[in-house]
This record gives structure tokens, C-alpha cells and sequence, in this order.
């Protein structure tokens, strides 16, 4: 899918989200990147073979909770 040089991180990799944005949609909250990912706002991903990834954003502020 990617044609970036160098590619951009597979779907499967650590650093999925690395991946150039192809189509973005701010108002719906989501973003599709060049390696197939959506990424949702929340920090949720759906990978392209049906795999969900939770939100992954900290929750709260660490000030707050000192």
C-alpha cells in the first residue's frame, strides 16, 4: 500500500502509527494511514486484518492527580 521511500511502518509493527496519513477525517475523528491503520482520535486503531488496538491515550493529568 505505502509508496513512500523509505516505506513507511507495516500495520503489524510497533511504530504502526508512524505511517504517513492518506486520508484524514477530523470530523468523523479518525485518520486512515498508508499502511491500511485507521486511527481514531482516542488513540484506538483498527488494523486492516480486523485487529482492535484499545486506546492507548494517558488517562488524566499528572498534575491533577498529585
Amino acid at each position: 500500500m505505502c509508496q513512500h521511500q523509505p516505506s513507511c511502518p507495516p500495520a503489524g509493527a510497533p511504530d504502526r502509527e508512524a505511517a504517513h496519513v492518506s486520508t484524514r477525517h477530523p470530523d468523523q475523528g479518525w485518520s486512515l494511514l498508508c499502511n491500511g491503520v485507521l486511527l481514531f482520535e482516542d488513540t484506538g486503531e483498527l488494523l486492516p486484518d480486523g485487529r482492535i488496538i484499545e486506546p492507548h491515550r494517558p488517562i488524566g493529568n499528572a498534575r491533577a492527580a498529585a
